[in-house]
């Protein structure tokens, strides 16, 4: 049976473009679907330009449903149900959706498992509600993307053209989807970006990513791994895997990278509950 969809409202900051049904109430409204459930609970972060009703998502509510245990996706603004102005959409709009999710749609730790652009947001929402976290499962993590695979991939004459304006627009390395560069894409990126410095995390962190990713290297994942300041992080590299890793054999190492982290916190919260001796 298919979780319903919600809809969570959102205040949008001073200086935040709104690109969902914003109107005169600087709200916009994010779709969602959510399975209730014991504790900790798995969040679905999509990447750019997909939703929450890809195969990814959609097997790790499988998973959750079949363990009784909570399960929260859903679709950033400018995506899916959500919808809206994709191109007025930055980092920032889409951080700050996952953690009005986060705030609004959830109730104690959760285990946080990101997609491409869903494994950078990932990132940065850990960094922001620690104590909400519970372990990370980045898969084909695309950190700093808008600097790595796009603005460094242009030469001067487009880079100037972008910033005079003019979007860069071309299809994306799978084919599937249109991507589109603007200035405030490429410039709100810089204020995020998580490869440049060390980057506390306190959970444990799991990433996974195929060797033949064509849209991500992932080269960029083991960067990642190399700047996290965190006792307890490991890169697996899925030969021939690619970007999306929705094949079953993918599917399943997500799977259970989730489980380990699941009954990894499940063990501390009950050693936290038991009477010292």
């Amino acid at each position: 049976m298919a979780a319903t969809v919600s809809r969570l409202r959102r205040r949008i900051e001073p200086g935040e473009t709104p690109a969902g049904s914003g109107g005169p109430s600087g709200n916009v409204t994010i779709a969602y679907r959510r399975i209730p459930g014991k504790s900790p609970g798995v969040v679905f972060l999509t990447g750019y330009r997909s939703s929450m009703e890809g195969a990814k998502a959609l097997a790790l509510e499988a998973y959750c449903r079949a363990a009784g245990r909570a399960y929260v996706r859903f679709d950033y603004q400018g995506h899916g149900e959500t919808g809206g102005d994709f191109e007025s959409c930055t980092l920032s709009t889409w951080i700050g959706d996952a953690l009005a999710i986060i705030d609004g749609a959830t109730d104690g730790p959760q285990i946080l498992v990101g997609s491409s652009m869903g494994g950078w947001i990932m990132v940065r929402v850990a960094l922001a509600r620690a104590e909400r976290v519970a372990g990370l499962v980045g898969i084909a993590t695309a950190a700093d993307f808008t600097e790595t695979l796009m603005w460094d991939a242009f030469d001067t004459e487009w880079r100037m053209k972008i910033l005079s304006g003019t979007p860069w627009r071309g299809p994306s390395a799978e084919g599937d989807s249109e991507t589109v560069v603007t200035r405030a894409l490429i410039e709100d990126g810089r204020r995020h970006l998580v490869l440049k410095h060390r980057v506390a995390i306190a959970q444990p962190v799991r990433l996974l990513h195929g060797t033949a990713d064509s849209a991500v290297p992932w080269q960029l994942s083991q960067q990642l791994l190399e700047q996290l300041d965190c006792d307890d992080a490991t890169l697996t590299l899925v030969k021939g895997g690619g970007h999306r890793m929705s094949k079953p054999h993918e599917l399943g190492h997500i799977v259970r990278a989730v489980d380990e982290l699941v009954r990894q916190a499940e063990s501390s919260a009950s050693r936290a509950a038991s009477p010292s001796r």
